[in-house]
């Protein structure tokens, strides 16, 4: 039987296509070929998206706000309500049917899927960029250290759903290190890979690696927040990222899924993982 890895690739700020990742997704699969020299088969892939939760409250903001009162900067200000309101929506309120469980919803949906595609015991790489970086560091937090994964799971039977594979974490131009304002103690990160890996993968290892370049505003570092952080995130690595128009400026925030240099080192972390299982 082919061994397969699944992979969840989870958006970032501002608005968003439902086939956002398609071309990053074409880049994964054929870079994987040519550096593992398997077949692209072996890659389960399912991108979360999570974006028209709030753009549709989004853009009556835009309307009411700025149309109806014929506002200055109407571009730049639409910008800012879809970059600003995401961040703002998404925090976690005091009562039911909140933002933050209808986004977390969609990463459940998505690892169900690849649960019945890749199998249940699938080792599972998070692929996260910008606040798509917290809101998986959020999602597995909670199934690891809270009382709301009993809701999050859609089949308690599966290995993968319960976090259990988790074994990759790539936080690309995450903006995770703002959150840490919001608490006193930002001292508990999630832990990757899942403490339970070894438990259905002997010889499997992984970790949490963070790209970032130094021109993205809204990217940074994580190892440096706190000792904890220090010891959960394996790697800062720095990049350079987007084109010729952005790399040298904040716009460059939006190009971490075209950069050739962190798809060859994702891809090598999942071909060294099917190695790894793959070796009696």
């Amino acid at each position: 039987m082919e061994t397969k890895i699944a992979v969840i690739i989870i958006h970032g700020l501002g608005r968003q296509k439902r086939d956002f990742a398609r071309s990053f997704v074409e880049r994964l699969k054929s870079t994987y070929t040519k550096v593992s020299g398997n077949p692209s088969t072996q890659l389960s892939i399912e991108p979360v998206y999570w974006a028209d939760i709030f753009e549709e409250r989004e853009d009556q903001l835009y309307q009411t706000l700025v149309s109806a009162k014929n506002l200055h900067y109407k571009q730049l200000r639409r910008f800012v309500i879809h970059y600003l309101a995401d961040a703002v929506a998404y925090q976690p309120v005091e009562y039911p049917s909140q933002n933050y469980e209808a986004v977390h919803k969609t990463i459940s949906q998505a690892l169900n899927r690849l649960s019945d595609q890749a199998g249940p015991k699938a080792p599972l790489c998070v692929i996260a960029h910008s606040l798509g970086g917290v809101i998986a560091s959020n999602y597995f937090y909670d199934l690891q250290m809270t009382s709301r994964k009993e809701s999050m799971i859609i089949d308690p039977l599966s290995a993968l759903e319960r976090g259990e594979t988790l074994t990759h974490f790539f936080t690309l131009g995450t903006t995770l290190p703002l959150w840490s304002l919001r608490y006193r103690n930002f001292n508990q990160p999630v832990s990757v890979p899942s403490p339970l890996l070894r438990a259905h993968y002997a010889k499997v290892s992984g970790g949490w690696t963070n790209f970032y370049d130094k021109n993205d505003i809204l990217g940074y570092p994580l190892r440096n927040i706190d000792p904890m952080y220090e010891l959960a995130v394996k790697e800062d690595v720095e990049v350079k990222v987007g084109d010729w128009k952005t790399s040298w400026n904040p716009l460059c925030h939006s190009g971490y899924f075209m950069s050739k240099s962190i798809t060859e080192r994702i891809v090598r972390s999942l071909a060294l993982t099917v190695d790894s299982i793959d070796r009696k």
